[in-house]
Parts: structure tokens; C-alpha cells; sequence
């Protein structure tokens, strides 16, 4: 019953790879927390005691509280599928509370790193140095996650239009715009990729060997730049999403039109960077206001 619900989210729900296999793995674990209790016990005989203990032994070994919140929403996603086929009658995590977690708000570089950035690192003139400039100003001009610059097809360009077709969670897609530095420097890089590499596939950003890019190769790049010009203590291509829609609404972006830059499905996700820019505004009042 696992494959056939890893297929049921990946191809009904439509849920992301990394969805799928973070979802697989949990199960397993659990599976092999149940065999380690009774080996009589399986998935389909558990009931709330047997999930119960296994949230406590994750909190014991130091899981955070986040982390395992995200396995009891893969367990009560396995067990409603379990009951909508059929194969069970009761859903044992019906019980299941979620953990509390502190709310942590998002880290972003300043501006002014932002623009030391692009202006003062030299990227170089060849490939990599074009393809590793384009890979950071499309992830802060844009706000695409990793996986969505990972995935990123020449086909969906349209640098005409200025715009960028990208797929993101649950395959849904959304069109981004593009400014005009970022449409020129897509169109040096086309012309030197195709150079280098010919219609060698259709992935738009390349390593030095003209593969697709992947995960690590991307966040390794974005930590050495990103060393370079800010003290920010993480420094991973989701910083650079965090930067974006920050920026965005401290410059006074509707929150809405964020919301849509950055793909999510409620504005409750989205909400989250206005307490920084609340924080600026305090500042400017504070600054201006006689009775402040």
C-alpha cells in the first residue's frame, strides 16, 4: 500500500519529488520504529498509544519539534488514504496534535549587500561566471525556490515578453516577470550555453560539463557568493527567496501580488515577511513622527 500511495500523491496529488521521497522515508521509519516495539506490528495495526510513543522517541533523539510535525502530516496522509480506499476503517493519528514550534521570522540580506553583490564581485567573463551570475540575480529578481531554478526549461522563456514560466509545488505553474538586466544577461547566456553545449538538452541553467544542475551544485555556489558580500549567518538559495519578497514589501509591494511571485497557496505564508517590513516602518515613524 506505500507505492501505490507515494504514486497516488505523486501523480493524483501531484505532489513534488522531494515531497515524495520525504514522505517514503517517513513511513519507513516508522515501519522500522513498529517492528523494533513488536514484530507482529504493521502500519495497517497501529493505534494511537504506538503513534504516540513514536513522537516521544523523536523529541528524545533532539528531532525538531518542525521536523516532526512534517512526519505526523506524511502519517495522516498515508492513513486518510488508507481509509478513502478502503483498507481501513479508523484513522489512528485522528488524535495527533501537532508539536509547538517557535516562530522564527525569515533571514534576508540588506539591500545594500544585494546591490555589492552584482556590482562588486567579479564573476568573470566565461560560462560558469555568466551561468553562476544569472543563477543568483534570477533567484533574487524572481524569488523561485531551488528546485524551481533547478528545474527551469530554455521553452519556458519568453525574453520578448520579459517573463519566465516556472513549475512549482504540486506542478502548479506561474508566470514571473523579468527585468530588463536580467532578460540581457539570460541572452548572453543562451548564446554562450548553445555555443559551449549545442541543443544538448533543454535545462536552461548547465554545470561546467553541460548537465542540469542540481541541489548541491546550487547551494554551494549561493554560500560562496553569498559569503563574499553579507554576515549572514545561513546563506542558501532560500535566503535569496526570504531577500526577495522582504525587499519587495518594504518598498511597498502588495502583499497579494507577492503571494502570487512567490507561489503559495494561502496568504498566511506570505505574511510572514511583513513583520520585517512593519519593522522598518516603526523605524520611519519613529524617526518622523513628532510624537514618536
Amino acid at each position: 500500500m506505500i507505492d501505490s500511495f507515494l504514486k497516488y500523491i505523486e501523480f493524483e496529488k501531484r505532489y513534488s519529488r522531494h515531497t515524495v521521497v520525504s514522505y517514503k522515508n517517513d513511513l519507513e521509519q516508522f515501519s522500522i520504529f513498529l517492528t523494533s516495539l513488536d514484530s507482529h506490528l504493521t502500519l495497517h495495526s497501529v493505534s494511537y498509544p504506538h503513534l504516540r510513543s513514536w513522537i516521544i522517541s523523536l523529541v528524545e533523539d533532539g528531532i525538531s519539534p518542525s521536523s516532526v510535525n512534517r512526519k505526523m502530516a506524511s502519517l495522516r496522509s498515508y492513513y486518510k488514504f488508507l481509509i478513502k480506499s478502503g483498507t481501513l476503517k479508523k484513522d489512528p493519528t485522528s488524535q495527533l496534535k501537532a508539536l509547538r514550534t517557535s516562530k522564527r521570522l525569515p533571514q534576508f540580506a540588506q539591500e545594500s549587500e544585494m546591490q555589492r553583490l552584482f556590482e562588486q564581485v567579479d564573476f568573470g567573463n566565461d560560462f560558469q561566471g555568466l551561468r553562476d551570475c544569472l543563477m543568483l540575480e534570477l533567484l533574487y529578481a524572481t524569488g523561485m525556490r531551488r528546485s524551481e531554478l533547478v528545474n527551469l526549461k530554455a521553452s519556458s522563456l519568453n525574453i520578448s515578453k520579459g517573463q519566465i514560466k516556472v513549475l512549482g509545488k504540486r506542478n502548479k505553474e506561474r508566470i514571473i516577470p523579468l527585468n530588463k538586466e536580467v532578460a540581457e544577461l539570460l541572452q548572453k547566456y543562451l548564446q554562450m550555453r548553445n555555443e559551449a553545449f549545442g541543443s544538448v538538452n533543454n535545462f536552461l541553467l548547465l554545470t561546467d560539463k553541460g548537465e542540469p544542475l542540481y541541489d548541491g551544485f546550487v547551494y554551494r555556489k549561493v554560500k560562496k557568493y553569498l559569503g563574499a558580500t553579507t554576515s549572514l549567518e545561513k546563506k542558501s538559495p532560500h535566503i535569496l527567496r526570504h531577500t526577495f519578497a522582504t525587499h519587495l514589501l518594504n518598498n511597498g509591494a502588495d502583499l497579494n501580488a507577492v503571494k502570487e511571485l512567490l507561489g503559495h497557496s494561502s496568504l498566511a505564508a506570505t505574511q510572514v515577511y511583513t513583520h520585517n517590513s512593519l519593522d522598518k516602518l516603526k523605524k520611519v515613524f519613529e524617526q518622523a513622527h513628532p510624537k514618536a
